[in-house]
């Protein structure tokens, strides 16, 4: 089966759905690449979940995860060196990336269609999708462009754990951008907007930039896993006595708007 004859059947079966497609890229070396039975068995053993309607090979298949219609596809190219050099520039998980990509030969193409599940609960899916494919592959990294992610495989597979006991691993899921300016640190999710939420933005702070980044990692994972929506003109914070002003502006750093957090 060809997967984008599947996207387009998948597409007009679930015209009336909300949620959007969901979309990343195993990388391999080498002319490596996944096989599919270890895919499936690994999901069914490891994750303990069940895979029906399997249709396709090693090329191109599509396959059922508890009403989730998900497509896998090999692709025997490099991925375009303009969007690995894009988001590997941001990439501070991984200063290595450029060079260590360099020597990749192809890559795959996960794909989650579109669906009316929560969208926590479509990212934990395609998660454990993607750590089947680590850990029956050879396979070096993850690429989410949706997300500006690239994850080198031992980072990805550190979640592990935590998938195992449904947990919500948002640096899987959630790239935060991080700038040091004249007037101040600043701090910015990449990837909110999949989860239907604003994304979040901190502006000319006086915290370091480590500090940013563990404030906006944990309110992001609280309004992940908790499902909360934020609203201009109330505050929010870590402990009861923390309440930091949220006000909805244009993105600095991101398009549309966001919820600027004055910290």
């Amino acid at each position: 089966m060809a997967l984008f004859d599947f996207l387009k059947k998948d597409r007009k079966k679930k015209e009336s759905k909300q949620s959007n497609i969901l979309l990343a890229m195993p990388i391999f070396k080498s002319g490596d690449s996944y096989q599919l039975d270890k895919v499936i068995d690994n999901i069914e053993t490891f994750w303990n979940l069940t895979v029906t309607d399997i249709e396709g090979d090693d090329k191109a298949a599509s396959f059922t995860i508890s009403g989730e219609s998900i497509a896998i596809a090999n692709m025997p190219v490099e991925i375009p060196w303009g969007d690995i050099e894009g988001t590997a520039q941001y990439a501070y998980n991984w200063p290595s990336a450029l060079k260590d990509l360099e020597v990749h030969t192809g890559h795959a193409i996960v794909s989650i269609m579109a669906s009316q599940k929560s969208p926590i609960e479509r990212f934990k899916i395609l998660s454990k999708v993607l750590g089947s494919i680590l850990l029956t592959s050879n396979a070096i990294a993850i690429y989410q462009g949706t997300q500006s992610l690239l994850i080198p495989r031992n980072q990805y597979l550190d979640h592990i754990e935590e998938l195992k006991e449904n947990g919500s691993p948002v640096a899987l899921w959630i790239y935060i951008g991080l700038r040091k300016l004249s007037t101040g640190n600043c701090a910015y999710t990449y990837g909110l907007k999949e989860f239907e939420k604003n994304e979040i933005e901190i502006v000319d702070s006086k915290l370091s930039l480590e500090e940013l980044f563990d404030f906006i990692f944990n309110i992001t994972s609280y309004i992940i896993s908790s499902d909360v929506t934020l609203k201009s003109g109330e505050t929010i914070g870590l402990t009861a006595e923390q309440k930091i002003p949220i006000k909805l502006s244009k993105g600095e750093f991101v398009e549309r708007q966001s919820f600027k957090l004055e910290i």
